[in-house]
């Protein structure tokens, strides 16, 4: 089959179940986007980010906690959210049990007060949880009104959850009360149009996230080889798309991740094994694709990459490549809008399927499906480099690591 991890054929059984089967590139730029005043109503307070490897102020000394999804319905899979702490200047992990309740939790997100947990339950009737962290109690599930939930992203104001059902290729708004408790969906749109691309069966979305001015929201759908951009009501959680960017046909677009500056975005292409660089319009909304280019990876394997993340500070991008087994480093340049492939460093397990930083931005945690392991990466404040900071945790079935 042509497509990785999140192919169509076989819909959300084959994306659930593919995880257990067994130099540098040309700089590619796009043109700048227009500027635009936020929106005051619906955009967070911006603060400085600082350099990757700097301590954040206020950041607790010791031990920080770090949550790992999983999948609880398949062989070799975990019992519920995985529950553990890290050292935040070695990387170490160790293991602190398990929450249980929460069904095939394989993506997780926490409230920007860091005071609740979601997750999705990715069954075939989906379904989003929250947790209170303070004492681990589990405050309900609501539907998703779809099947599949792979991904779910708080909007930056707390006051709404945004998530998106891989199998039915649709996106929906939970709104979130003052206890951090979810309410009754009042959004639920399902790509209907363009048509599913080559070997696809229908809509796949597989990403919902805000943009960073807080006016708009982007669902990445795989099946559609199309971001979708939707204006959301902050006062009723309604959603109205305002504008649509095509990839190339067959690209399977996965994962989408903003600049610091909030201009450019950069795209992980699943099935054609590429990534892109994107100008962004905060005043439309506008996604503009740029021309696909390397992930890095060598062809010794087929490639899936799954997702991308940028440094604090701008500087650096890296990507998660499942197959390949690696991440790949990429200057960025031009305020954002070029990336430079650097170079690319063994993951250490197998299959990453989600990446993530630190807090601080000092630690880049791997979550390796396949080998169902964690790996932990020291990023170099200056270069960018990683360095693998000991022995990958073992973590069964791990599909999503979230450090605090």
């Amino acid at each position: 089959m042509s497509s990785g991890a999140d192919a169509s054929q076989g819909g959300w059984n084959r994306r659930r179940f593919l995880g257990a089967l067994g130099g540098t590139a040309a700089v590619v730029a796009v043109p700048s986007p227009a500027s635009a005043p936020a929106d005051p109503e619906s955009t967070p307070v911006a603060t400085r980010a600082p350099a990757p490897g700097t301590h954040r102020a206020g950041q607790a000394a010791g031990p920080r906690p770090l949550y790992l999804g999983t999948y609880t319905s398949v062989d070799g899979g975990g019992t519920g959210i995985g529950l553990a702490t890290y050292d935040p200047a070695t990387g170490r992990i160790t293991d602190a049990g398990t929450l249980t309740g929460v069904a095939d939790p394989s993506y997780l997100a926490v409230h920007p007060d860091g005071s609740t947990l979601y997750a999705v339950d990715e069954q075939t009737s989906g379904a989003v949880t929250a947790v209170r962290l303070a004492d681990r109690r589990i405050l309900g599930a609501r539907s998703t009104g779809g099947a599949g939930p792979c991904h779910l992203s708080v909007h930056p104001t707390g006051r709404w959850l945004l998530s998106a059902n891989y199998s039915s290729g649709s996106v929906a708004v939970h709104p979130i009360d003052a206890a951090g408790a979810l309410g009754e969906r009042t959004a639920l749109v399902k790509h209907s149009t363009p048509q599913p691309g080559p070997g696809q069966d229908g809509p796949h979305a597989h990403q919902f996230v805000t943009s960073p001015d807080g006016g708009h929201v982007l669902a990445v759908d795989l099946g559609t080889d199309t971001v979708y951009t939707y204006r959301l009501d902050t006062t009723k959680g309604a959603l109205t798309e305002v504008s649509q960017a095509r990839t190339r046909a067959g690209a399977g677009p996965r994962h989408l991740t903003f600049h610091p500056g909030g201009r450019y975005a950069y795209l992980a292409n699943e099935v054609d094994d590429t990534i892109a660089v994107c100008a962004y319009d905060p005043a439309t909304g506008a996604l503009s694709i740029g021309d696909p280019q390397s992930s890095g990876s060598t062809g010794s394997a087929t490639n899936y990459p799954a997702q991308i993340l940028v440094t604090p500070n701008g500087a650096y991008a890296y990507l998660a490549n499942r197959g390949d087994n690696t991440l790949a480093r990429y200057a960025v340049e031009a305020d954002g809008a070029r990336l430079r492939l650097l170079d690319t460093v063994s993951v250490s397990g197998d299959f990453p399927r989600q990446i993530a930083f630190s807090p601080d931005g000092a630690l880049l945690f791997a979550a390796n499906q396949k080998s169902s392991t964690v790996s932990v990466f020291q990023v170099d404040g200056e270069s960018g480099e990683l360095r693998l900071a000991g022995a990958p945790f073992a973590s069964p079935v791990a599909v999503c690591a979230l450090p605090l």
